[in-house]
């Protein structure tokens, strides 16, 4: 067996290891006791590790740049919420201003005044923090909370500013509409009162006290224009009726008088005149217009006094009463069965159908009755006076007659006069050769005398 033998040591590399060994069991035992008192296990980097480790440095740059950045972010967002509120504070202290002016009261001009200059302040002190980058002051979401809060208040005032300016615009509103709608009412009632003169104690008054033994022809002139414009009046309500319908006018108008043209359009309602009084005047040259199973009056040749003076008193007799109440009580009188003939003959059923949607007040007229309606009331008024006109027009005890103009006729002041009253009877245009379009209203002839007719003039009728 081989005897292994220890070398000595140096006595200074001795003591070196010795210290070595010293530190090592003095870091056990302050590892154990550390352990042993719960606090684990402690291990300390040298700081030159992190030091030098380049990878570790750049994050943590990136890290305060991006704290940096959001930071940057916030306080923006901040100021932009700040001021596009103090912009709405402003709106709604100017629209309280402005609803100040009206009605005026200097409290609230002074109050509105005064918050649009304190909301400039803050607007130019947020300005110059801006300018100066010192935007710190601002806690980003406690400020964005309350600038949320500010503009939400300043828009309920704003609106709560509108709501009341245009409930005062509606009471303005209103009370016009009030006060138009009894100017209307008033205009109507006075239009109506116009009309019942008119129609009633107007132009036939007249006649309340005249005596048979001085009727002149002047008389039946002055009736003949009462009768007219009822025949007007009838008319402007057919074409208003047509109208609502949604009727071609125009096409209406050229199916009566297809080669017409017209100066004006509202020319058009002479069309449409010519065709009611041609139907309405039909037969006048007879007695009673010629109904059928009519008794002849109370005559023969050798007493045309007696027969014009019954025509006379049936004349005054109708010319006063209502006709509607008198029809009802005479259902089967001459006037009545020229008032469903010609109602028939005038309105036909296609017309009414369209008109009206329905053939009811066809159907009520055919079995012996009178509609209520304002269309039927209007025709109603002017059968009336056509009737009465024909009764003041055998008073004379004259031959009785109508004429028409035919077409293309010249013109001639004697026979004719024009419905428009304008230029074209100006600066020799009659010896022009201006001719006749159309005969809106018939001429009459009683004996000797002759009532001019109502012609349509049209320069263009000279040259076809």
């Amino acid at each position: 067996m081989e005897t292994i033998k220890c070398r000595s040591i140096p006595s200074s590399n001795k003591s070196k290891i010795a210290r070595t060994f010293q530190k090592v069991i003095n870091l056990k035992t302050a590892t154990r006791i550390a352990s042993n008192n719960g606090i684990g296990i402690c291990m300390f980097a040298p700081q030159n590790k992190f030091e030098d480790d380049p990878t570790t440095i750049y994050k943590s740059h990136n890290a305060y740049k991006d704290d940096s950045k959001a930071k940057r972010k916030a306080l923006l967002d901040a100021l932009v919420a700040k001021v596009f509120a103090g912009i709405t504070t402003i709106k709604a202290a100017y629209a309280e201003l402005q609803m100040a002016q009206n009605p005026y009261s200097s409290d609230a001009i002074h109050a509105a005044d005064q918050a649009v200059v304190e909301e400039l302040k803050l607007l130019s002190e947020l300005k110059r923090s801006f300018f100066k980058n010192d935007l710190d002051h601002l806690s980003p979401q406690v400020t964005l909370m309350l600038a949320n809060i500010q503009e939400q208040q300043s828009l309920m005032k704003t609106y709560e500013i509108t709501i009341k300016k245009l409930e005062m615009e509606t009471e303005v509103k209103e009370s016009d509409i009030s006060a138009l709608k009894k100017q209307l009412d008033e205009s109507i009632a006075f239009n109506k009162s116009l009309e019942k003169k008119l129609n009633e104690s107007g132009p036939l008054s007249m006649f309340d006290n005249i005596q048979f033994s001085i009727l002149n022809p002047t008389h039946f002139v002055q009736f003949l224009h009462s009768a007219l414009r009822s025949m007007r009046s009838f008319v402007k309500l057919m074409v208003r009726e047509m109208d609502v319908a949604h009727w071609d006018i125009e096409a209406a108008a050229k199916a009566i008088e297809p080669e017409s043209i017209f100066a004006k359009p509202t020319h058009r309602c002479f069309v449409f005149e010519s065709f009611v009084s041609k139907t309405m005047f039909e037969g006048f040259n007879h007695p009673n217009f010629m109904l059928p199973n009519e008794s002849p009056p109370p005559m023969d040749h050798h007493h045309h006094h007696q027969s014009g003076e019954h025509y006379f008193n049936k004349f005054k007799k109708l010319k006063s009463v209502n006709p509607r109440h008198y029809l009802t009580q005479n259902p089967i009188s001459s006037f009545a069965r020229f008032t469903r003939a010609k109602y028939l003959q005038l309105v036909h059923a296609k017309m009414e159908c369209s008109l009206f949607g329905n053939l009811n007040q066809r159907k009520l007229v055919n079995s012996g009755g009178f509609p209520d309606s304002a269309f039927f009331t209007a025709f109603l008024e002017m059968a009336r006076r056509v009737w009465s006109l024909n009764l003041l027009a055998f008073s004379f005890g004259e031959n009785v007659s109508i004429f028409q103009v035919s077409k293309n006729s010249r013109f001639s002041e004697v026979y004719m006069e024009s419905v428009t009253h304008e230029s074209l009877l100006e600066n020799d245009s009659v010896d022009a050769g201006l001719r006749v379009d159309f005969t809106v209203v018939p001429g009459f002839m009683i004996g000797n005398t002759v009532i001019q007719s109502q012609v349509y003039l049209s320069p263009a009728a000279s040259l076809r």
